[in-house]
């Protein structure tokens, strides 16, 4: 990956987050953190066994199957999700010890997110399509998230934020696979497609469309150098 310099990215002025940047971010935040709360509730609640199952049901049973890894991975993510958008308020950046101590708790749920995700990736619900994807963005989203901290320790706070964006574009590409998966399973009647044939493919559109978005709003809204201190 080409290094980034911060002539890439000229400061400007630090203006509000528009409506049409700020909405679908939260939407993926929401998305993400109900997409954790219900795997949490089904991994308490495993479906019964004794009862015709239906396909989400039969993906629950197995994630039961590698249920403490999973939990390791999810709780920490719905973490992740629910400190992320303070990291962005104005009101949070302007007290430079607070926001350091989310970056730092960010930096620390990422990196379990991240390593759970890789064995996670070891039992692909979608076969090698599906495990592809995973292993290529997570690897993408612990090497931002790596570049992030060795920044933020080199006290180089505009590239420091510019990571950190880009892995929270990475991570926020499960919330995108969501939508897509729900259209996948709301045509299977169609299509008579199987969550084993389908879940490599949204995976792949889920974290390609977010990453690219994610690339193109840091390249069309440069990063003004924070505040003293303020990562």
């Amino acid at each position: 990956m080409a290094t980034v310099n911060s002539r890439d990215y000229p400061a400007v002025s630090t203006t509000a987050p528009s409506a049409a940047v700020w909405t679908p971010f939260l939407l993926l935040c929401l998305i993400a953190a109900a997409a954790a709360i219900r795997r949490i509730v089904a991994l308490i609640n495993p479906p019964n066994l004794a009862l015709p199952q239906r396909a989400s049901a039969a993906l629950d049973l197995v994630f039961a199957s590698h249920k403490v890894l999973t939990l390791c991975h999810i709780v920490p993510a719905l973490l992740f999700i629910a400190i992320l958008p303070f990291w962005f308020l104005r009101r949070v950046r302007n007290q430079p010890a607070l926001h350091r101590r989310i970056t730092y708790a960010l930096l620390l749920l990422g990196s379990i997110i991240g390593a759970t995700a890789l064995l996670l990736s070891l039992h692909p619900v979608g076969g090698p399509i599906e495990a592809s994807a995973s292993i290529l963005y997570d690897c993408l989203f612990l090497f931002s998230l790596c570049r992030a901290a060795f920044l933020l320790g080199q006290n180089n706070l505009v590239l420091h934020r510019i990571w950190m964006m880009r892995a929270i574009a990475v991570l926020l590409g499960i919330a995108t696979t969501r939508p897509v998966m729900g259209v996948f399973f709301a045509t299977s009647s169609v299509t008579h497609l199987q969550p084993q044939q389908f879940f490599g493919i949204a995976f792949w559109i889920g974290f390609t469309v977010t990453w690219l978005a994610g690339e193109a709003y840091l390249r069309s809204h440069p990063t003004a150098h924070p505040a003293q201190g303020q990562p």
